[in-house]
């Protein structure tokens, strides 16, 4: 007999195990050339949020996260020494305290954002020929098509 073929759902598991790794390897390769500033990816985490959510207690991020009360609590404590994050009075009840991203934690996601873009677009310019870009930027429409 010929060639063994795989079933489809074979190959789309294959495919997916594929992706996985080498999505990871990039957005690890990503970080890695990021400013750090001593910045844990939780800390990122909780700044992104705040950046892209605007103000929320500890007590909100630990439950859209998914992580302990305490370890948000760690990690906004770090975010507030480097006055990356400020602790506001809550408008609505004047003991419970929001956080909010500073001007220095949005110039700090700025920074890791444009490095790791850079570094990108610079592995994309240097290593994919014009052929290989098109086909790239053709594969993307497919992985859009993933997330909805």
């Amino acid at each position: 007999m010929g060639g063994h073929t795989a079933r489809p759902a074979e190959d789309a598991s294959a495919i997916a195990d594929e992706l996985q790794t080498v999505v990871g390897a990039l957005v690890r390769q990503i970080r890695a050339v990021s400013p750090g500033r001593e910045v844990t990816l939780s800390q990122v985490s909780i700044l992104k949020r705040l950046d892209r959510e605007g103000a929320h207690t500890v007590a909100d991020l630990a439950r859209l996260d998914k992580i302990t009360h305490q370890s948000v609590t760690v990690s906004v404590a770090g975010l507030v020494d480097r006055r990356l994050l400020r602790r506001v009075p809550d408008p609505h009840d004047r003991r419970r305290k929001l956080l909010v991203i500073t001007d220095e934690g949005k110039r700090l996601l700025t920074e890791r954002r444009d490095a790791g873009h850079e570094n990108l677009t610079d592995a994309i310019a240097d290593r994919l020929t014009a052929a290989e870009r098109r086909r790239l930027s053709e594969t993307l429409v497919l992985l859009r098509r993933l997330l909805d």
